[in-house]
């Protein structure tokens, strides 16, 4: 049995009331979703703006210090919120990564032999 036909097994076991609140449920998560991906596209075209800036004059693709400060920041964020700080620590690592990543490319693009820096991740722009 594949998945789909699996789903739509359980979905004619489930209550009409119980698989309309389910409906609605998954609609909000998917417009959430959507949410955060523009909010990411958005971040992601500022922090290119920091990487040319960085790139245009020199300055290495990681702040360590900035890194720092804004990880404790998103933890307290994300305990205040009730969502696990250790969980929005390790996502914001994940987004830093890519930043570095990409003012990495930047700084190499640019010529100026910043690129290679050295390889940490930071927040200053995640």
């Amino acid at each position: 049995m594949s998945t789909s036909e699996s789903d739509a097994s359980a979905s004619q076991r489930i209550d009409a009331s119980v698989q309309a609140e389910l409906n609605r449920l998954r609609e909000s998560i998917d417009n959430i979703d959507a949410a955060v991906v523009h909010m990411l596209a958005e971040r992601f075209k500022a922090t290119q703006q920091v990487g040319r800036l960085k790139a245009d004059h020199q300055l290495p693709p990681a702040d360590p210090a900035r890194e720092t400060r804004q990880i404790t920041r998103l933890r307290q964020l994300a305990q205040s919120a009730n969502l696990d700080p250790a969980f929005a620590e390790k996502l914001l690592n994940f987004i830093i990564a890519e930043v570095i990543r990409h003012h990495e490319r930047i700084a190499e693009e640019a010529g100026n032999g910043s690129a290679g820096g050295n390889g940490s991740a930071t927040a200053a722009e995640a």
